[in-house]
């Protein structure tokens, strides 16, 4: 069979871009569960400089963007004594924290990210969806979705969350859904709990004296 002068050059251009950037040309858009059609409000594969509108950088952990991933590790020292000093170690930047804001009420966010530490002995890494409202939080035997700050405790076995390396992480939500997938694994948390009215924020915290990478990331409205 004949193969078309176009989709020829187009395959020539393929090949002649960096391997990473072949992954991403060839990676087709995400089909959503929860909608019919979404709008895309952010994407990032952090190429360039950090977007202040929709990152928050919390407890003046550092971040940064090194080798186009935005990596984040904990505070400095100074700032940890004075929090300390003040009584205040819960937010002494000892983990690293960041939030993605303009986050619609009915979302799909896809994403990598990794969060790296010494097993599980310095607490859990989570993230917030909405800010202390659906926390995802990831241990070496559940996920567990808690609601409203104990309103409703939610665990599963699976999709797990491994330390120390990548996963490909899909988020949608609509009021009373939460799908999560982990890997191609999923679980739909179905809760009346769930609803993101008044919150706009996804929250990433990683583990005490650990650190957080996050790529690729892309956010749409759900319609």
């Amino acid at each position: 069979m004949a193969i078309s002068p176009r989709i020829f050059c187009f395959s020539l251009v393929l090949l002649a871009l960096s391997p990473a950037a072949f992954l991403k040309a060839a990676t087709p858009e995400y089909k959503p569960e929860l909608f019919q059609s979404t709008k895309l409000i952010y994407a990032d594969s952090f190429d360039g400089t950090l977007n202040p509108d929709f990152w928050e950088v919390r407890q003046s952990s550092t971040w940064v963007i090194k080798d186009g991933v935005l990596t984040g590790s904990q505070s400095s020292k100074e700032f940890q004594e004075k929090m300390i000093a003040k009584g205040d170690k819960a937010h002494a930047g000892f983990k690293p924290v960041i939030w993605l804001k303009k986050v619609p009420e009915n979302f799909v966010c896809t994403l990598r990210v990794r969060y790296d530490g010494e097993a599980f002995k310095k607490g859990f890494p989570l993230l917030d969806i909405g800010h202390h409202i659906h926390t995802i939080t990831f241990s070496a035997k559940a996920t567990t979705l808690t609601l409203k700050k104990n309103v409703e405790t939610l665990p599963v076995e699976s999709p797990l969350f491994s330390l120390n390396q990548w996963h490909d992480v899909v988020i949608e939500l609509k009021k009373g859904t939460l799908l999560l997938t982990i890997d191609g694994k999923k679980h739909r948390f179905d809760s009346q709990n769930i609803d993101m009215t008044g919150q706009a924020q996804i929250d990433f915290k990683a583990l005490d004296l650990g650190t957080c990478q996050i790529d690729d990331v892309k956010l749409w409205e759900g319609q």
